[in-house]
C-alpha cells in the first residue's frame, strides 16, 4: 500500500480508502451485509487505513456495517470519516440540513452507529436547500472538533465560492468532490484545496464502475438505480464516448496485465492533486483487486497517453 499526508491534518492516509456509498444498499441494487463486512475488512487487511460513509447511505446502513467490520480493530490506527448534512423521517425522505443545531444532533448518532467515540474526519456532506449561513455550520462544526468528538473537519461537494464563505468563520481541513478520468468538473475546487493545505479525497474514482471496463453494453438496470439518477456515463451519448476512453486503458492494461480497473485506480492515486481516492467495494475479489493496483505504477509517458485520452473524451 501507498500512504500520502492528507494536507495538513497529520493523517498519513492510504492513498485508497474504502468507500461505502453502495454498501448502504439504497439505489444500488442488491447488497449483503456480510459481504460488505468481509470486504471492509479485506481492504483493511492490505494496507488500507481509511473509511468513509455517510448516515445516508442507507439511513445508517452503511455506517453501522462499518462499526461491525472495524469491531475488535486497533482504532489507533485507522482513520475514520463521516459527514453530517442528511437527516430523514420516518417515511425514509432524505433533506438537507446543515444548520448548527441539526450537525451536533446527527455526529451523536454517527458516533453511537459506528461504536466509537471519536471521528477523525467528520465533513459537511453537502449544502442545503435552506441557505443555512456558512457561520452557522461552521461553528458547529468547530464547536466538535474542540470537543473532541471529531479531530478534523472538512466539507464535501463544496464550490470554491462555498468554501470561501465556509472559511471565514472556521477550518476545512479536507475536501471531498468528485473526481476522476471521466470527470473532471472540479479541478478549480482541487486546485484551490492544494494552493492552502487542504487535504483532497475523491471519490467517484471508478466512475460508479464505468472505468472497471466490465460494463461495455448499455445496462439494462432498475430505473431508481442510483448509477441512473447521480451519474451521466451510463446514457448516450456520454457511453459511447467513455467506451472510446476505455480503448486507451485497455491498451494499457493489456501491457501490465492487469484489469482496467487497476488502470483508473492508479491514474487517481497517482496524481498529484489527489491524497486519497475513494474506492467502493462490495465483495472480498473487488477488494483485493483495488489494493492490488497498489503493487505496480503507471510511467509518465502512460499518464501523459491517458490524459490525452481524457483531453480527447472531454472534447
Amino acid at each position: 500500500m501507498r500512504y500520502k499526508q492528507l494536507g495538513k491534518t497529520g493523517m498519513n492516509v492510504s492513498v485508497a480508502t474504502v468507500g461505502t456509498w453502495a454498501i448502504g444498499g439504497a439505489g444500488w441494487g442488491d447488497v449483503d451485509k456480510e459481504e460488505s463486512i468481509q470486504a471492509i475488512r479485506a481492504m483493511l487487511d492490505n494496507g488500507v487505513n481509511f473509511i468513509d460513509t455517510a448516515p445516508v447511505y442507507g439511513m445508517g446502513h452503511s455506517e453501522e456495517v462499518v462499526g461491525e467490520a472495524i469491531a475488535g480493530r486497533d482504532r489507533a490506527g485507522l482513520y475514520l470519516a463521516t459527514k453530517a448534512g442528511f437527516v430523514w423521517d420516518g417515511s425514509g425522505r432524505a433533506e438537507r440540513d446543515i444548520s448548527g443545531d441539526s450537525i451536533r444532533r446527527q455526529v451523536d448518532d454517527s458516533l453511537k452507529r459506528l461504536g466509537t467515540d471519536y471521528i477523525d474526519l467528520y465533513l459537511v456532506h453537502k449544502p442545503d436547500f435552506k441557505g443555512t449561513p456558512a457561520e452557522d455550520t461552521m461553528t458547529a462544526m468547530m464547536e466538535l472538533k474542540a470537543s473532541g468528538k471529531v479531530r478534523h473537519i472538512g466539507v464535501s461537494n463544496y464550490s470554491v465560492q462555498k468554501m470561501e464563505e465556509a472559511l471565514q468563520y472556521g477550518e476545512i481541513e479536507a475536501i471531498q468532490p468528485p473526481y476522476s478520468m471521466v470527470d473532471r468538473s472540479e479541478q478549480a475546487v482541487l486546485e484551490f484545496a492544494k494552493a492552502r493545505g487542504i487535504g483532497v479525497m475523491t471519490y467517484g474514482s471508478l466512475g460508479a464502475g464505468i472505468l472497471t471496463g466490465t460494463i461495455r453494453q448499455l445496462p439494462n438496470w432498475d430505473p431508481s438505480d442510483t448509477r441512473y439518477s447521480f451519474y451521466d456515463f451510463f446514457k448516450e451519448p456520454k457511453f459511447s464516448k467513455c467506451q472510446k476512453l476505455l480503448k486507451a486503458l485497455d491498451a494499457i492494461a493489456e501491457v501490465h496485465g492487469r484489469p482496467v480497473a487497476q488502470v483508473a485506480i492508479n491514474w487517481s492515486t497517482q496524481h498529484p492533486l489527489v491524497d486519497t481516492a475513494l474506492m467502493g467495494v462490495r465483495n472480498v475479489r473487488e477488494a483485493h483487486e483495488n489494493c492490488a493496483a497498489m503493487q505496480w505504477k503507471l510511467s509518465q509517458d502512460e499518464i501523459t497517453l491517458l490524459n490525452a485520452a481524457i483531453e480527447e473524451y472531454e472534447a
